[in-house]
């Protein structure tokens, strides 16, 4: 059952009407905001735990019980903060600019809420560097926020003091990883931090913080004003909500959608992409979450729900919801080889297994790329990869090694199919 008219969130994503406040008040955004923060803070938390509502940012963590980790009261005096990570740098994510460019609105009250309820002094939006005329965007609504009193001193006549910041970014994948984020918020490199102590603990500044999505804070006050119950009645158990689903890649019309969670992978497709080019017969392979998770076959994928425990189900995940699809005019072992380099490049060099293998990995596959390898590196390739997993401070070791542990596990045939071309051309050569 598709996603209704009804029941979008985002009702600008495409643009078609401002930006501004004005624009975004007839939408709904802002109406008696006040009413919303009387809930309490014990309230709000708890509605969202009722919602559903899992972090849209690619790990899936339960947004309420993120939120309610939050220390109830200041014990010595410190304040807390709210980040909100905007540094949409997953290669297939573009959701998140969609909301920053065409509906900034719904995320600053979405950050009034949730900072609200978690008793946090103050936002952060935090935007990565490419992103020039969404920060320019997101500068001007939240001084129009500020204007019309819904932020800043007793926001929207709550009673409450808020401030939003927007930052700017330099660019850095890394700088997507919560605690890295933290860092370069602060003005240093942006390098993760070892856990514990984690961020509700000892965030910014060393001040209690928690990190959440753009388009989990969004949705926040749709969610209060229409109930749990609305959230949660799409999508399937422990699947809950409406969706921002990013499509790139060979279909017909890539675009970015909301719909309900747990919607096939087909339907997703033939209703908003016109279906695959060249027809469904052309499907190589799909990677559903943004380029860190590992590739799903078509014929593994084509009717499975498209939501997190379907997708871990079939050994990839959710992630982002960036689905990039390759048609069979993908040269697939090179496309696996470009999203190594990009993670080689995107390494901030601070644990050893990440440093020196994602360069390590990315070389391998560049001679598998080619054919100059021997059948056995593969396995050592995929050893190689099992020791980067799991062995550095943040994730990017498993971002890099998932999408070449996908890659062996169900284009292993074409990769041997590459050595033994070069190796007979090589021998045709000598003879």
């Amino acid at each position: 059952m598709a996603l209704q008219d009804k029941d979008r969130i985002f009702t600008n994503l495409y643009g078609y009407q401002p930006w501004n406040l004005d624009a975004a008040r007839q939408r709904g955004d802002w109406d008696n905001t006040k009413a919303l923060l009387e809930k309490g803070r014990d309230g709000i938390i708890q509605e969202i735990k009722d919602s559903g509502l899992r972090g849209r940012g690619g790990a899936g963590f339960p947004t309420g019980m993120k939120w309610s980790f939050m220390p109830k009261e200041s014990r010595d005096g410190r304040p807390s903060f709210l980040v909100i990570n905007a540094d949409e740098s997953e290669p297939g994510s573009c959701k998140d600019r969609e909301i920053l460019r065409h509906d900034p609105h719904k995320l600053i009250e979405g950050a009034l809420v949730a900072g609200f309820a978690m008793g946090a002094r103050a936002a952060y939006i935090y935007i990565r560097g490419e992103y020039i005329r969404e920060a320019e965007t997101m500068f001007a609504a939240v001084a129009e926020a500020y204007d019309a009193g819904l932020i800043g001193k007793n926001a929207s006549g709550s009673g409450y003091d808020f401030d939003v910041f927007v930052h700017r970014g330099a660019g850095a994948y890394i700088c997507g990883e919560e605690t890295a984020m933290i860092e370069s918020l602060e003005g240093k490199k942006g390098q993760p931090r070892l856990k514990p102590p984690f961020p509700a603990g000892a965030g910014l500044y060393g001040c209690p913080t928690t990190v959440n999505n753009v388009e989990s804070i969004a949705v926040a006050p749709t969610i209060l004003r229409r109930g749990a119950g609305w959230f949660a009645s799409f999508g399937r158990e422990n699947n809950k909500g409406t969706k921002l689903f990013q499509i790139s890649g060979h279909v017909d019309r890539p675009c970015v959608v909301e719909e309900e969670m747990s919607i096939s992978f087909r339907e997703l497709i033939e209703k908003h992409c016109g279906g695959i080019r060249g027809g469904w017969d052309n499907l190589l392979a799909v990677i559903p979450g943004g380029s860190s998770v590992p590739l799903v076959p078509a014929a593994e994928i084509i009717d499975c729900p498209m939501d997190f425990d379907g997708l871990r189900a079939l050994g990839s995940g959710l992630g982002t919801a960036a689905v990039i699809v390759m048609d069979k005019s993908t040269d697939i072992v090179r496309a696996i080889s470009r999203l190594s380099y990009f993670y080689k490049h995107e390494s901030c060099g601070q644990c050893t297994p990440c440093r020196e293998g994602t360069g390590w990995m990315w070389r391998v596959m560049e001679r598998m790329r080619t054919g100059d390898a021997a059948v056995e590196e593969i396995d050592m390739l995929y050893n190689v990869t099992k020791q980067v997993e799991g062995h550095t401070i943040c994730a990017l070791g498993d971002a890099a090694a998932w999408p070449i542990q996908g890659l062996i596990k169900h284009f292993r045939p074409e990769m041997e199919r590459r050595i033994a071309a070069k190796a007979g051309a090589l021998q045709e050569a000598a003879e």
